[in-house]
């Protein structure tokens, strides 16, 4: 481009072409790569400002690098990396703030790291550099070589470089807005794909949803025993859906069309164990005026499930053992012997050994229920099956609150990623929480990681406790009379009467606030 000058109305013909032309490329793909070089092509072809690049950050994060130029040969691409406050490029880059070197051989902060000097013009060289900003967040830069001594106004080029700087930065966004969409889409082809092809498995109308190795193998065990008559104790941390678990035995065995009675051996206060799990005459004691039948009487033909045996006192062990050995029990105010049928299924997330060296459990009864142990496995040590658990329980949940909530594929990956030393349980009360607190029909992986980090902070993320009582990812174990009615109603009031998060609220299970509802009567 020579130094003669053109007239005005050439200039300003000349760039509007650029101009339409670029909206036209842009209308006609959102592929940058094409779209961009062409920009490129246009402002050097009819403006004369030369070997346009794009830098933008390179995938995977870290340095900056030359992804889109006219004019630079491939050499001269792959030379072109530069790190924030690197040179004229890394200052910009740093700054946000648009560059202009008058005259490259005179600033020594200009690097020719793409371009060497000898493959420029003999004569005063400019460089013109200009941030690609959106919503505040610069994602690259434009830069382009200028001859200075040009008929055509640098104030000029400055605002066409602004005009086409803003294009380039809209098909970037544009770009990366569709690829998002499209991975959403493509992720949900493939869940939708996965389910179809496996089919949805038999225990996941059960709640136990995987196919891990460790899953197989507890489901096996599970199976090999059902159809006998043997006591089955399920061992495993807490949440690991031992309840899920005692059902499908049960389900399983010639007992399922009786009675599947379960038993929160850790939630019934001391003083109640007999009656609640013999039963009572009338008149037995103040209160008695009808006769009630037991737990154990309840589930005659089917299976009693007692959980959280490790926490029945030692004075119960010794009439449950009694119970186990007889196979007949007394009710409370009694005399008479009334034989029982029932299949015993405990569980318990202590060790039982070391309880039973430790004094609180009775060896005889650890003999009674340790005749087919079965362990469930951890949720870290399922991996593979989080994300079938995640649709299974988040399709349960939409449906609970009659909402429709998806998860981006980041969010999943969040989700698969945590260890989750709550298991199950946990897994369930973040779904919860997320679908609860959902602004949109899709959670994003910032809202997982808010949850994930306020679980585990003990914090709920829709409200403050009423009281400083500590809440942990794994609830411990809390006495019946943990809460008086008063802070019960409050927390019912808080939730507008959700009994889920109203118990998330206290620290509770939902079937221990259901339980202490139960017993303070309330309505």
């Amino acid at each position: 481009m020579t130094a003669t000058a053109l007239p005005a109305e050439r200039l300003q013909d000349e760039e509007m072409l650029v101009i339409r032309e670029s909206a036209r490329l842009i209308g006609k793909s959102l592929e940058p790569g094409p779209v961009i070089r062409e920009m490129l092509h246009l402002i050097s072809e009819f403006l004369g400002l030369n070997r346009g690049r794009v830098v933008l950050r390179q995938p995977g994060g870290g340095d900056f690098a030359i992804r889109h130029a006219y004019g630079l040969t491939t050499d001269e691409i792959e030379r072109g990396v530069y790190r924030p406050g690197d040179g004229v490029t890394g200052r910009v880059l740093q700054s946000g703030e648009t560059a202009i070197v008058q005259d490259i051989d005179d600033d020594p902060h200009y690097l020719a790291r793409a371009v060497d000097r000898d493959r420029l013009p003999n004569e005063t060289v400019s460089f013109i550099a200009l941030p690609l900003r959106s919503n505040g967040e610069v994602l690259g830069l434009l830069g382009v070589h200028r001859i200075r001594g040009r008929a055509r106004a640098l104030a000029d080029d400055l605002r066409l470089l602004e005009i086409i700087a803003t294009l380039i930065t809209q098909v970037l966004t544009l770009n990366a807005h569709v690829a998002k969409q499209t991975a959403r889409l493509e992720h949900e082809n493939r869940e939708l794909k996965w389910a179809l092809e496996r089919g949805a498995p038999q225990q996941a109308t059960l709640g136990i949803v995987g196919e891990s190795p460790a899953l197989r193998h507890a489901l096996r065990q599970i199976e090999q025993v059902a159809p006998t008559e043997a006591t089955v104790l399920l061992l495993g941390e807490s949440g690991t859906g031992k309840e899920l678990f005692a059902r499908a035995l049960h389900l399983s065995s010639p007992r399922r069309d009786q009675a599947f009675v379960k038993v929160n051996c850790g939630a019934i206060p001391e003083n109640l164990f007999e009656s609640e799990l013999f039963g009572y005459e009338k008149g037995a004691f103040t209160g008695a005026s009808t006769a009630r039948a037991g737990y154990f009487e309840q589930a005659g033909g089917g299976t009693l499930f007692l959980d959280e045996i490790g926490e029945l006192p030692l004075a119960m062990q010794v009439k449950l053992l009694r119970v186990l050995q007889e196979k007949t029990l007394q009710r409370v105010g009694s005399r008479r012997e009334t034989p029982i049928d029932v299949r015993i299924v405990a569980a318990t997330n202590l060790d039982l050994q070391q309880q039973v060296a430790a004094g609180h459990f009775r060896l005889d009864l650890y003999y009674r229920l340790n005749i087919i142990p079965i362990r469930l496995p951890a949720l870290r040590e399922r991996r593979e099956d989080i994300r079938p658990l995640v649709r299974h329980q988040l399709n349960l949940i939409s449906q609970s609150y009659q909402r429709n909530v998806g998860l981006t594929p980041d969010a999943m990956e969040r989700l698969a990623d945590y260890p989750w030393p709550g298991n199950i349980r946990q897994l369930h009360n973040v779904l919860e929480r997320l679908v609860l607190l959902a602004e949109g029909a899709t959670v994003s992986a910032h809202e997982v990681e808010h949850v994930i980090r306020s679980e585990a902070a003990g914090t709920p993320a829709a409200s403050p406790p009423l009281y400083n009582a500590p809440v942990t990812a794994v609830r411990p174990y809390l006495p019946a009379q943990s809460h008086d009615r008063q802070q019960i109603e409050q927390a019912l009031a808080q939730t507008h009467g959700n009994k889920s998060r109203a118990a998330q609220v206290l620290g509770l299970t939902l079937r221990q606030l259901n339980y202490r509802i139960k017993r303070l009567a309330m309505t």
